[in-house]
């Protein structure tokens, strides 16, 4: 186990600066804590008072001077008490305030990450460090910062009032702990590196826990349920021992307190005695001092708690931070640099790649290599080509999902001009190119709610039109609610097929200028085959399409074919043109039609 990064303080200043809304509230906050804390040591001061002034005066007990002190004891401890329930409110609405702003940039920022980054990371790690992480550090700042405020306003203030009744005394208990202040520092620094393992171990097993729940059907499918269990019981495991050792650190450091503070009250007993018997205190300093003690240790007790929760809190709040802090490598130009920031032309887009090259790591081999090509607006462009040979990769690349490695893409037209897609805001690109994934993903709503991603505010009766318009309205009047069909989370309760149709919509009322496409390679039915093909013709009449091309209609029926082969563009013509032609499209549409016949294909 290593020692992280940064330090509590260092951490601390990055998280404030993250939570502006938390550094608001904190001036407020802080007056309330004090006046609570010096509210605290009225009552050690009253007693002092009633013993030597109120029992003990020269002339006899003076109940009058008791009386009134009790008074005064009783308003303060209720000025107290509200003083209390005002920060615990203000500190709870400010942290829930700055929390849930760091929750949603934490969010939008893992968004703001290229597919290529989220990616590299487990999904479950990425959750955790949004939802578990943020609610470890929600609970440490409602409980223990309330605690840690209130104990150190304690600790300062019991100190001042101890030296003015006995330096001597005061000297007695700081020397007590000035052997546990060495200790803290210690464990402080084992407890962080323990903590920053256990929020790991949370992530495993949310990432663990959520694949297994995804990927039920697999697992029931392969009947492999005991070997996902034990792989989630490795987990659980880990952050089950995770956790023993982080225990084990928080328990020597509440035995040091609990001795130390033994230690400490003994002392002033002992020497308070030894001061009174030589006239140096008089009875009430001495009991007084007693009650100062108490409220001096009290948060040295639960420092260990404090702690045991701040190391927690502040090793998720490094992984929060380490999110926010890593750089996306596809950034919004009006964001990174608003100077540079282009709308994209008006009028018909096309593609152009100047020596585009793209490798998902620096050790990997090219995904695409030294690709140039123009692509006319209002085309259809079928491209395929072998699993891996870089369909996927281009079209990523297209909509801007990556950058290119070498090269740059650029869209526009001869007439209006080019644009860098680099150059182009994110605004722009999202309006004018739309995109439309192999897996159809769906959110769990309804049909039109689905459809209304493409292009917010829509009536259930335009998104009816628009599946009319695509001549799938017998396909949606067959649905049980029509668009007002629930379809289940990720678009569980639908075909792969249906799924399809329902991405062709939201696609289609978002009436992008340029449309990639990745068609579905699940087997559907041939009556939803018959519909996807139809709505994607019209969803592509008139306008620019880039389709990565699993079934042969789709290649026959395109203005143009691009054949790809290992990262780069081997062919390029129409339909007609390249099959009659010995070469990797001849290949591609010979095992076509094997495949379509049912004959075995050599083909991928």
């Amino acid at each position: 186990m290593s020692e992280p990064r940064e330090g509590a303080v260092a951490t601390l200043g990055r998280g404030l600066r993250a939570m502006p809304e938390f550094r608001r509230g904190l001036p407020a906050t802080f007056a309330l804590a004090l006046l609570a804390t010096a509210g605290r040591v009225v009552v050690p001061i009253a007693v002092q008072q009633v013993i030597d002034r109120g029992l003990l005066a020269p002339g006899g007990p003076d109940l009058g001077l008791v009386r009134t002190l009790v008074l005064v004891c009783a308003v303060v401890v209720l000025l107290t008490a509200v003083a209390v329930y005002r920060m615990n409110v203000r500190l709870f609405r400010t942290t829930e305030t700055a929390l849930a702003g760091l929750r949603s940039r934490a969010f939008r920022h893992v968004h703001d990450l290229s597919v290529l980054h989220q990616q590299g990371q487990r999904r479950g790690s990425l959750v955790s460090r949004v939802t578990s992480d943020v609610d470890q550090l929600s609970t440490f700042m409602q409980w223990g910062g309330v605690l840690g405020v209130i104990s150190l306003g304690q600790l300062v203030v019991a100190t001042a009032v101890m030296f003015v009744y006995s330096w001597q005394l005061t000297l007695l208990v700081l020397a007590c702990f000035v052997p546990l202040a060495v200790a803290v520092r210690f464990f402080a620094r084992r407890l962080a590196v323990v903590y920053g393992v256990v929020r790991e171990r949370v992530g495993d097993v949310l990432a663990a826990v959520s694949e297994s729940v995804v990927g039920a059907p697999t697992v029931r499918a392969y009947g492999i349920r005991e070997r996902t269990a034990a792989r989630l019981d490795r987990a659980v495991d880990r952050h089950y021992r995770a956790q023993v050792d982080a225990q084990k650190v928080t328990a020597a450091v509440f035995v040091s307190g609990e001795f130390v503070a033994a230690v400490a009250n003994a002392a002033v007993v002992v020497v308070g005695v030894l001061l009174g018997l030589a006239g140096q205190v008089s009875a009430g300093t001495l009991v007084a001092f007693l009650f100062l003690v108490t409220l001096f240790v009290a948060p040295v007790q639960t420092a260990s708690e404090v702690l045991n929760e701040a190391q927690n809190a502040l090793a998720g709040f490094r992984r929060v931070l380490d999110v926010l802090d890593t750089e996306p490598d596809v950034r919004d130009p009006a964001v990174a640099a608003p100077e540079r920031a282009r709308e994209l032309p008006p009028g018909p887009l096309g593609v152009r790649l100047e020596h585009v090259g793209f490798r998902y790591g620096p050790d990997a081999r090219p995904a695409l290599e030294d690709v140039d090509l123009t692509l006319a607006p209002r085309r259809r462009v079928a491209v395929v080509g072998e699993t891996g040979s870089g369909k996927t990769t281009l079209a990523k690349l297209v909509t801007r999902l990556m950058d290119p490695t070498e090269g740059r893409v650029l869209l526009g037209s001869a007439e209006s001009g080019w644009v860098p897609l680099a150059d182009v805001a994110f605004s722009s690109l999202r309006r004018r190119v739309g995109m439309v994934p192999q897996d159809g993903f769906l959110f769990d709503a309804t049909v039109a709610d689905n459809v209304r991603y493409g292009r917010p505010g829509l009536t259930d009766e335009q998104v009816t039109a628009a599946f009319e318009e695509l001549g799938l309205g017998t396909w949606l009047a067959g649905l049980a609610d029509g668009v007002r069909t629930p379809v289940g989370q990720r678009g569980e309760s639908m075909s792969a097929g249906e799924r399809q149709l329902v991405a062709i919509a939201r696609a289609h009322v978002a009436a992008p200028d340029l449309l990639v496409l990745d068609e579905a390679t699940s087997a559907v039915d041939p009556a939803t085959e018959q519909r996807l093909t139809h709505a994607l013709d019209r969803l592509t009449d008139g306008r620019t399409t880039v389709t990565i091309a699993h079934r042969l209609s789709t290649a026959e029926r395109a203005d143009e074919v691009l054949v790809v082969d290992a990262g780069r563009v081997v062919q390029r013509g129409t339909h007609a043109e390249l099959v009659g032609v010995v070469g990797h499209y001849a290949r591609l549409h010979a095992s076509w039609r094997r495949s379509s016949a049912g004959a075995p294909s050599p083909v991928a």
